[in-house]
């Protein structure tokens, strides 16, 4: 799975690190809807640290299509409100 994080390129991921992904997903989800902002800067940035830690760097030359779009490490909670859906960023 090709995963982008908004400002720092793409990286593959292998489809069994979603279960661990959704976890943090879920956390952030809870943080956003708590509006508690420590709580949700905290949570996405537990998210996006364990992207970069599984995920593959893909060379920034090589642009696919990608599945999963994250918001950069500062987004502000309203902003990642905003792209949330019912299964919060990632899927499943």
């Amino acid at each position: 799975m090709i995963v982008r994080i908004l400002g720092e390129g793409q990286v593959s991921i292998a489809e069994d690190a979603l279960d661990e992904l959704n976890v943090l997903d879920d956390g952030l989800m809870s943080a956003v809807d708590g509006g508690d902002e420590t709580e949700f800067h905290a949570a996405l940035t537990a998210l996006l640290a364990k992207v970069r830690e599984i995920g593959v760097p893909l060379p920034d030359e090589q642009i696919v299509p990608s599945e999963l779009i994250l918001p950069s490490p500062d987004a502000s909670l309203p902003e990642v409100r905003a792209l949330l859906t019912e299964e919060g960023l990632i899927p499943g």
